[in-house]
């Protein structure tokens, strides 16, 4: 059974940085919300429930915040592909997603929310 897929998903990891397109946003920051997927094919972990056989997703949410609040981004594409490049370093999973809201951003109409979403397929 350790040749079966696992997706670690984390859902409203919620950091603040001093990301946004002009330097007033920047400078205030910014709430980021971040939900991340993590694709690990032929995960032992489900087999033998060692930690060493999967991705360890706290260590997975304290990297991405780590580049939340320690980069500063014009863009939230910017931004994803920091994280991402930082967890496929980090935890080498077989695929990833990770989508990136700003709440509440600078712009006259009433919304929520923006995300950009970024996905690496298998390399």
């Amino acid at each position: 059974m350790s040749g079966e897929t696992v997706r670690i998903e984390l859902r409203g990891l919620r950091a603040f940085g001093p990301h946004g397109v002009s330097e007033a946003e920047r400078e205030v920051g910014r709430l980021i919300v971040l939900d991340i997927d993590l694709l690990v094919a032929e995960c032992p972990a489900v087999a033998d429930d060692e930690l060493g056989g999967t991705i360890d997703y706290g260590a997975v949410a304290r990297v991405a915040s780590e580049v939340v609040t320690g980069t500063s981004c014009r863009t939230l594409e910017h931004l994803c592909g920091l994280i991402a490049d930082r967890l496929e370093a980090e935890f080498s999973p077989d695929e990833l997603e990770i989508r990136a809201a700003k709440t509440e951003p600078p712009i006259p109409e009433a919304i929520g929310e923006v995300a950009v979403v970024l996905r690496r397929p298998p390399r």
